[in-house]
């Protein structure tokens, strides 16, 4: 039987990733904060977007690595980071006709 890993055994976890995962957790926070504390305002989705944006960034950037991917997927993935936020925006402020843009022109 093999003795468990111990602490020594285990691989270090890069600082790089330790930042980048307290980052989204306070950006997390920061988002439930003025979420709770700006309820209401008319630029709190552009704010939301950004945060969404920015942390799409993050993980990307540190937890899925884009960064040594191939050009396809990193186009994809970046892609789909920047529609997000824009997503956000789009639905918040053109609701309706937003929705009908994107209801892939079925009958009703």
């Amino acid at each position: 039987m093999e003795p468990s890993a111990t602490p020594r055994d285990l691989p270090a976890v890069p600082p790089a990733l330790t930042l980048a995962w307290l980052a989204l957790v306070l950006l997390t926070l920061l988002s439930l904060g003025i979420g709770r504390w700006f309820h209401g305002q008319y630029w709190l989705p552009l704010m939301v977007a950004g945060i969404l944006g920015f942390k799409g960034w993050l993980v990307g950037r540190y937890f899925i690595e884009a960064h040594v991917a191939t050009p396809f997927i990193r186009f994809v993935l970046w892609t789909f980071v920047a529609c997000t936020p824009l997503a956000l925006v789009l639905t918040v402020f053109y609701g309706a006709e937003f929705a009908a843009w994107t209801r892939l022109w079925l009958p009703d």
